[in-house]
C-alpha cells in the first residue's frame, strides 16, 4: 500500500485505507430484500431466494445451515420458524448468494463497455488536524478503466491484499500526488 499516511490519526486525521473504501463502495452497489430476516416477510423472501437454485443450497451450506429436508420444508411452509442462530445464518447465506449473483452485473456496469467509471475520491478528513499539520489535498475525480473485473472478484473473495494492489493502480493515475490518496474518507461513483 502506498502511504505517506502511515501514522493516520496521529494528528487527528480520519480516514480508511483506499482498498477498504473500494470494497465498501462495491458492497454499497449490492441491493436486496429490505425486510429484516426476523420478520415473516423477510424470512419467507430469503428462503424462497435460497431454495430456487442449487447455488442457494450451496450458499446455505457455506453459511452453516445443516437441517433435515423436512425442517426446511416446514420453514418454507411457515409451519416452523428457524431459531435465531439459523435466521442469522439464512441472512448470511442470502447476502452471500446475492453478491455472487450480482457480480457479473457489477463488472458490466463498472466496465461500462470499456469506458470505465468516473470515481470521486475524497481525501482524509483533516478537520481535527491543527492548521500547521494539515496537508493541502483536494477531492479528485478520475476515470477508472481496466481494473473492475479484478476489483469485483477481489471484493467477492474478500481479498484485501488484491483490493489494495488495485487501489494502488487506481491512484497512480492521479500523478505525483497519488500517495496522498492511499487513505481516504470515502470514494463514490454513479454506475
Amino acid at each position: 500500500m502506498a502511504g505517506r499516511w502511515m501514522d493516520l490519526g496521529m494528528f487527528n486525521a480520519h480516514g480508511v485505507p483506499g482498498a477498504d473504501a473500494l470494497g465498501a463502495a462495491i458492497e454499497h452497489m449490492v441491493t436486496g430484500i429490505a425486510s429484516p430476516v426476523d420478520t415473516d416477510r423477510g424470512l419467507t423472501a430469503r428462503l424462497r431466494y435460497l431454495t430456487k437454485t442449487d447455488a442457494g443450497y450451496e450458499a446455505m451450506d457455506r453459511a452453516g445451515i445443516h437441517v433435515a429436508p423436512r425442517t426446511l420444508i416446514a420453514w418454507l411452509a411457515e409451519e416452523r420458524t428457524p431459531n435465531k442462530a439459523n435466521r442469522t445464518r439464512l441472512d448470511a447465506a442470502y447476502w452471500d448468494l446475492r453478491r455472487r449473483n450480482v457480480a457479473t452485473d457489477l463488472k458490466h456496469r463498472l466496465n461500462n463497455d470499456g469506458r470505465g467509471t468516473r470515481v470521486e475520491i475524497n481525501p482524509v478528513d483533516q478537520s481535527g488536524v491543527e492548521r500547521k499539520h494539515q496537508r493541502d489535498v483536494a477531492s479528485r475525480s478520475i476515470n477508472v478503466r481496466g481494473v473492475w473485473d479484478r476489483a469485483v472478484d477481489a471484493w467477492l473473495d474478500e481479498d484485501l491484499q488484491e483490493l489494495d494492489a488495485i487501489w494502488d493502480q487506481i491512484i497512480e493515475d492521479i500523478g505525483s500526488e497519488y500517495d496522498a490518496y492511499s487513505n481516504v474518507s470515502s470514494i463514490g461513483w454513479a454506475a
